[in-house]
């Protein structure tokens, strides 16, 4: 095929059936509604066009084929079709097969296979590494080879138990094909498309330009996702910091305002999940019936639970700790809440009510016995766990992934240090910063400290993606 500047690049995919062809093309075009991923054989019947608009200039055309599954019929038929005696190239014998009568009535479905990579640059052969090695797999690799486009090998379900990975290497080296890549659809490495292009570019020399290109844009696009989304988390942490509610000193108010307060943490923290779940193109309707963490205690538990601070590797107790506003201390009670006592004793004969001025109506609410709740340090902990948590977990999730999400709390900076971040510290001290209270001010100041939250947490947290070629 000739190739010019303006070229666009024709990858064809192709395989045996139900190794994961479909499921690949989603995680590469990250669309979870391209084709139809099903464990039935032959879910895709015909060639299906996709095109991956890396930018304005810069395309990838990826055919999803239908899977071959009569390779050994295929390869006696070609081999009747074309006797080495006629001393046909491959091509050439492949081109016979497509002009005879079986090729559009009982070999329908591997024409047009062949008909696809014969328009294409390349092929991807996905593997099931699952699987044995075949003579029936072997068959089809030298029929593809015919069509004399490179080919390379993905060895996909490379996570999987009884996975067969190093039994399919050395069956690919034997059959010439040496370059080869692992890429798990449903949990692909970070680096996984950077691998997989880099790859390319050793088969694809007049390619190897435009492949660099779009492993620079791969990587810049991936690494404003985790950016965005780190940002996502401090702009719910600085919100959660900066939530407070009064309540007057009687029990019975005082209990109301902290279901309240537990309520809206709740909505917000789901909010986030998904906003998160948006910007890495998943959608909160695709688990319907496995509802996503924070519905509820459907992941692994309340927020408020006792249960959920243990497993984020924090013990809960009783404490006392100063607050935002001179004079005034904070109880530190289990269930996550924190109380302030509002007491203010000598404010006034202290010099203190300029800054009383300041506080306005939260101090003259205090001198009148009201109460302020707010988060605890340890659940601004938990939940901020949580959510760098499912980060990490949305950045190794495939498209093609049908399975719920499996959070599995793992130890973070946040969690384990002694002190909250500076940001936090001052979102204390400003309630009017969190987008939860009714006189919130998006101001400056509170732009820059979520942004140099997440900073923190990108330096902090171990999630950040690997560079390109790593």
């Amino acid at each position: 095929m000739q190739v010019n500047a303006n070229t666009p690049l024709r990858l064809a995919v192709v395989g045996h059936t139900n190794t994961g062809k479909t499921s690949l093309l989603r995680t590469l075009t990250r669309n979870p509604d391209f084709g139809q991923v099903d464990n039935r054989p032959g879910t895709t019947r015909h060639v299906e066009t996709v095109s991956l608009q890396i930018t304005p200039q810069i395309s990838i055309q990826l055919l999803d084929t239908p899977g071959l599954e009569e390779a050994m019929e295929l390869g006696a038929l070609i081999d009747q079709i074309s006797p080495p005696e006629m001393r046909l190239d491959g091509p050439e014998r492949i081109e016979r097969f497509l002009q005879s009568p079986e090729g559009e009535q009982r070999f329908e479905q591997e024409a047009r296979v062949l008909r696809g990579l014969l328009t294409c640059h390349a092929g991807l052969y996905v593997i099931d590494a699952r699987d044995p090695v075949l003579s029936k797999h072997k068959e089809e690799l030298a029929i593809l080879a015919q069509c004399a486009r490179p080919l390379l090998p993905v060895l996909n379900f490379i996570h999987t138990p009884g996975q067969r990975t190093e039994e399919w290497r050395q069956a690919l080296s034997r059959l010439g094909l040496h370059a080869m890549v692992e890429f798990d659809t449903i949990a692909p490495a970070l680096n996984g498309e950077d691998q997989l292009y880099n790859k390319l570019a050793l088969l694809l020399d007049s390619f190897s330009g435009l492949l660099r290109k779009i492993q620079a844009s791969v990587a810049e696009h991936k690494q404003q996702r985790h950016e965005d989304a780190l940002n996502l988390v401090a702009d719910l942490l600085i919100d959660a910091a900066a939530f407070r509610l009064s309540a007057p000193p009687e029990d019975e108010e005082i209990e109301l305002a902290t279901q309240q307060l537990r309520e809206t943490i709740r909505q917000r923290e789901q909010q986030c999940v998904v906003l998160l779940l948006q910007r890495f193109n998943f959608r909160n309707e695709d688990y319907a019936h496995h509802a996503l963490p924070l519905e509820g205690e459907k992941w692994g538990m309340d927020l408020f639970s006792p249960q959920a601070l243990k497993d984020a590797g924090i013990e809960v107790g009783l404490g006392a700790a100063t607050g935002a506003a001179a004079g005034f201390t904070v109880d530190l009670i289990t269930g996550g809440l924190s109380m302030g006592a509002g007491t203010l004793a000598g404010a006034a004969a202290g010099g203190l009510w300029q800054g009383a001025e300041r506080y306005g109506r939260r101090l003259l609410g205090r001198l009148r016995g009201y109460r302020e709740i707010s988060l605890s340090d340890q659940v601004l902990r938990v939940l901020a766990a949580r959510q760098l948590t499912l980060l990490k977990a949305l950045e190794h999730r495939g498209h093609a992934a049908t399975q719920p999400i499996e959070i599995k709390m793992s130890e973070h900076a946040i969690v384990q240090n002694r002190q909250l971040p500076d940001a936090l510290q001052e979102a204390r001290a400003n309630p009017a910063w969190s987008s939860m209270s009714a006189a919130h001010e998006d101001s400056l100041r509170r732009r820059r400290l979520v942004s140099d939250l997440a900073r923190q947490l990108a330096h902090e947290d171990d999630s950040t993606p690997a560079a390109p070629g790593s």
